[in-house]
């Protein structure tokens, strides 16, 4: 069973299912609707979609921006430039992509389905016990329901974590992030953009990109503030004068493609720090994966694709040899949490590097103007990840 519809319990639903492993989802929504706007995914990424036969599909509904690039966001100067596409597919044999979360999450949900995974909408799981047997799992329509396993793929707040860790809730990293969608068609011809643009300020970093086969440009603005009221929300409403300020002085480039966007969402980032034993993902026959597990913080575009390679590694771990279950789920977790560490360490990094003031932050940009592409290429995340038996 999998409790939670988002990215990472589909995911790990088609995986599973597609190596033969019955799957239940169960998702306390009564319609799957994923919050959100854009993500990046790399080539690690890009892999296993296509192993999984999404390839085409993906090629439908995303985009793929020919490269990334790094500004200054108070002079406007250009840092360094990151070649995409043919140099990704050429270096890791997969396409950088950017989509749109729903474009995504309906892809996976479209597979899981044709797999035979049985996807229960309206149903919160509330708890479970172990048994010699398998797994009793309480949801708050029915008493109980067995599995062989448990995935909690619940997100940064799971109830499944919560039982089986104990530990305390997700913190908030002091972060605000500010989301949005924007036609292409309706901004200014030199505000359009086929690249990922990141521009790094003093407390502060904006990134936008192409999604929807590149006919809207998604934006991501993140400031450092205070913890907001409700801080739990994915999706309150964000204005436009509370980010500028929150901001201060940025370059006329930037200040004006801000001014562009008619409306914003916030959210406030929370994440976990890293992983450090293989017991924080899998314990008996339960098990975490995506953000119950790690979550991070958005600072190297990976949040959903370490869900995404912690299906494809969950589902080889459980179709392989005759080991028990919990066997199964423990060689999964030994896997996976020291890649998910690495990546969570390098995501807080990298948020330092981009919000740099000071000397901290002409040493960033000398830097990047030397080393451009060597520092913004990461070879180890890009060319590694799950195995991709097919």
């Amino acid at each position: 069973m999998v409790a939670g519809g988002g990215i990472g319990g589909l995911a790990a639903a088609l995986a599973c299912a597609r190596k033969g492993v019955p799957v239940e989802l169960f998702e306390r929504s009564q319609q799957l609707s994923e919050v959100g706007a854009g993500i990046q995914i790399g080539p690690n990424v890009t892999r296993i979609l296509q192993v999984w036969g999404l390839g085409d599909a993906l090629v439908q509904v995303a985009a793929f921006p020919t490269r990334l690039q790094a500004r200054d966001a108070q002079t406007g100067q250009v840092l360094g430039n990151l070649p995409l596409g043919e140099r990704a597919q050429a270096l890791y044999g997969a396409p950088y992509a950017t989509i749109h979360r729903a474009d995504l999450q309906n892809l996976l949900h479209d597979a899981a389905l044709a797999a035979g995974v049985q996807v229960r909408l309206g149903q919160t799981v509330q708890g479970w016990r172990e048994t010699a047997g398998g797994v009793e799992v309480n949801s708050a329509d029915e008493p109980s329901v067995h599995a062989d396993a448990l995935i909690g793929a619940d997100g940064v707040w799971s109830a499944v974590r919560q039982q089986l860790l104990g530990d305390a809730p997700a913190r908030f990293t002091g972060h605000l992030a500010y989301r949005a969608l924007v036609a292409q068609k309706d901004l200014p011809a030199h505000l359009r953009s086929d690249e990922v643009t990141v521009w790094m300020g003093p407390r502060l970093h904006v990134v936008h990109y192409p999604v929807r086969s590149g006919q809207w440009l998604n934006l991501v603005a993140i400031v450092q503030g205070e913890k907001p009221a409700q801080a739990e929300t994915w999706d309150a409403v964000g204005h436009t004068q509370a980010l500028i300020q929150a901001m201060g002085a940025v370059g006329r480039d930037l200040h004006e493609r801000l001014a562009s966007v008619p409306a914003w969402r916030q959210w406030a980032l929370h994440d976990r720090a890293p992983l450090s034993e293989a017991s924080q993902m899998a314990q008996g026959r339960v098990a975490l994966l995506g953000d119950a597990a790690h979550p991070m913080r958005p600072y190297l575009a990976q949040g959903a694709g370490m869900a995404i390679e912690d299906a494809q590694a969950l589902a080889h771990c459980l179709s392989a040899g005759s080991a028990s279950v919990s066997g199964q789920l423990q060689a999964y977790a030994e896997q996976r949490w020291a890649r998910n560490a690495r990546v969570q360490a390098r995501a807080i990094r990298n948020g330092r590097i981009f919000h740099a003031e000071g000397l901290v932050a002409l040493g960033r940009n000398l830097s990047m103007r030397l080393l451009g592409e060597r520092l913004m290429d990461v070879p180890w995340l890009y060319g590694g990840g799950a195995p991709l038996d097919r």
